[in-house]
């Protein structure tokens, strides 16, 4: 089904594509190049005497394009999260890079985590993939890599995907780049959501992002453009949502959370 949709996709896309080349260009003029976030590891001390260790993988969002630090981005918030929810101590790393695709990451990500043991490993990947127009079946071919390299190197990790980009949100894009890549970015998520469920201690949070549902839900009062750095990247006020809309994801899963508690002990 998810070919079948990508394949309809590409069919009505074909036209347009001179008319996306010439927005894509129009829209790289307009949106500032922005470095990625410094500092790719921390401690969050809780003063406890147990310790979880997470990584997080990924492309720009990960790699904190849009705030300064990591410590003011998704790992850095994420990290906070998790050490107050479980009152432990939250050792961290980042491993992301601007621009990758789930394909970059395995073969030049992968290769240079250090860590010997890691307990959570949160991934955010798919914008790439998306504007790249990667099929579903390949990008599911990449995915089910990723995690076996993973798993090669962490055999009792936690693994955990987390929501597909927001496009169909980002101020700075067209309606019909929203329209196209936003759709495609969907067919990704189906194809990633039936993927995971062939691996043990591997999960997707699947729900779709939308502002309005985070305003509510999160109790956030905030002007749309407010969670956006520059129109296409997020904002610290994001990375701290989306951090803690994850964080609810892993609390409301009760294997996630049993887990995570044998892992403290």
């Amino acid at each position: 089904m998810n070919t079948i949709k990508y394949i309809l996709g590409v069919i009505l896309s074909v036209p347009l594509l001179p008319i996306l080349y010439f927005q894509g260009k129009l829209i790289r003029k307009r949106v500032p190049s922005l470095p990625e976030a410094k500092g790719n590891e921390g401690l969050i001390n809780k003063g406890a005497n147990r310790e979880l260790r997470l990584i997080s993988i990924g492309e720009s969002t990960i790699a904190g394009v849009g705030v300064d630090t990591h410590n003011e981005g998704f790992t850095g918030a994420m990290a906070r999260e998790l050490a107050t929810r479980f009152q432990t101590n939250i050792r961290w790393k980042v491993y992301a890079k601007s621009g990758y695709t789930a394909k970059k990451v395995v073969h030049k990500l992968i290769p240079k985590i250090e860590e010997k043991e890691v307990d959570i490993i949160v991934i955010g990947l798919g914008g790439n993939d998306a504007f790249t127009l990667n099929h579903p079946k390949r990008w599911g071919f990449h995915i089910i890599q990723l995690i076996k390299e993973l798993r090669g190197k962490f055999t009792n990790g936690i693994i955990i995907f987390t929501n597909m980009p927001p496009i169909k949100e980002f101020p700075a894009f067209t309606w019909l780049i929203k329209f196209i890549i936003g759709n495609l970015v969907e067919i990704l998520g189906q194809e990633l959501e039936e993927v995971v469920i062939n691996f043990e201690n591997v999960f997707y949070h699947a729900q779709t992002i939308t502002l309005k549902d985070w305003m509510e839900k999160m109790n956030v009062s905030a002007h749309p453009s407010d969670f956006f750095s520059d129109g296409v990247h997020p904002s610290k006020l994001t990375y701290q949502t989306w951090a803690k809309d994850v964080s609810d994801f892993m609390m409301s899963n009760e294997e996630i959370k049993t887990k995570i508690k044998k892992q403290l002990q």
